[in-house]
């Protein structure tokens, strides 16, 4: 196998969304920029630590708030490639592939990564509803893991969380601090399953 690093796109697909919090209060929810802003003027006005979670996957990113508020975008926002021509967030990844695909992927126009990308977006838009709202799901379950996993009731809203029983889940979540609540119920409306009916997946665990 050969084994190379290909570009990959980041932040495509509306997911270059976060949402900040300071301890139970939201500090900002939304586009990369505007919640990086909200957190440096937060930090620079010697506000308490604060966590950031990507929106499409639950999962707690940190920024680099050194320096002036432009300095610190300029750390995480994609870097021009040409006269008015800005790169897409494209970072490096290894993969292995076998040599005929290699050979395949040279062929396709655009060349390798050009080819990869739009492989990958054309299974994305093939990925079936169930499977997009377990994404969701897993994200609102690590979302709740970090922000509510010592609050009553947490065990309780997990199970409801994972069994698709939201309407219990909003009753156990009832009591929670209100920006927890909303910003959690708003990621379980996304992961609310689309496709046939039926019961959400029976073997699913919560993600760490």
């Amino acid at each position: 196998m050969t084994r190379v690093k290909i570009p990959h796109e980041a932040g495509a697909g509306g997911e270059d969304a976060y949402t900040a919090f300071a301890g139970a209060r939201l500090l900002a929810s939304g586009p990369r920029r505007v919640v990086l802003l909200a957190l440096k003027a937060h930090h620079d006005g010697g506000g308490q630590g604060a966590l950031v979670f990507e929106d499409a996957t639950g999962r707690q990113v940190d920024f680099d708030l050194r320096g002036t508020p432009e300095e610190a975008l300029a750390r995480v926002e994609p870097r021009r490639a040409g006269p008015g021509r800005p790169r897409l967030g494209v970072v490096s990844r290894e993969v292995s592939l076998l040599p005929r695909h290699w050979e395949w992927l040279a062929d396709q126009p655009g060349g390798i990564s050009g080819a990869l990308r739009r492989l990958v977006d054309e299974a994305r838009k093939r990925e079936p509803d169930r499977a997009l709202a377990r994404r969701a799901r897993d994200a609102a379950g690590r979302f709740m893991w970090s922000m509510a996993g010592d609050l009553p009731g947490f065990e309780e809203a997990s199970r409801a969380l994972y069994a698709g029983d939201h309407d219990q889940l909003r009753a156990l979540v009832r009591a929670w601090p209100p920006d927890v609540r909303r910003h959690l119920l708003t990621l379980v409306e996304r992961a609310a399953p689309r496709g046939p009916a039926g019961a959400e997946d029976a073997s699913a665990t919560p993600p760490r």
